[in-house]
């Protein structure tokens, strides 16, 4: 899978990527067989999404008779990442740890998945700072740095 330009995806068309990143390839029907209930979608707003998803090259298509396949350009994991790394632009750097707190409070996780944080956490012992220099603008924070 290719590496795309990091493919901003709106709430509704993460709901269709999760479909095609799932079944690794779908036809239009088939999204609308999965999203027409969950998400009590018209057909037309489901294809409306779709387009929009190809145009942005998240989304490749293959002609197969009178009907296209649409197999997904970017990977699940590439999209969480650039969705993380948008969440943590909006977010002042001395909060980050704590935004990461709040996340993992609001979570339910597997004893596997708390196993692999534990990991992480002590990994990045190893490379922890005393202080994370604040990365707003005067008047974006609260940040001391900014209060004068």
């Amino acid at each position: 899978m290719t590496t795309i330009e990091k493919v901003k995806i709106s709430d509704a068309e993460w709901e269709i990527m999760r479909v095609v990143w799932s079944k690794k390839q779908a036809s239009s029907q088939e999204i609308v067989a999965v999203l027409k209930e969950k998400m009590d979608w018209k057909p037309a707003t489901i294809k409306t999404l779709i387009g929009r998803l190809v145009k942005k090259e998240a989304l490749k298509t293959e002609a197969a008779g009178h009907r296209f396949i649409y197999f997904p350009r970017v990977t699940e994991a590439e999209s969480v990442m650039s969705a993380t790394e948008n969440l943590f632009a909006h977010v002042c750097s001395k909060k980050i740890g704590q935004t990461i707190g709040a996340l993992i409070e609001e979570a339910t996780l597997t004893h596997e998945d708390i196993q692999l944080l534990e990991k992480l956490i002590e990994s990045k012992k190893e490379l922890a700072v005393d202080e994370i220099a604040c990365n707003c603008v005067p008047g974006q924070c609260e940040c001391q740095e900014h209060n004068n």
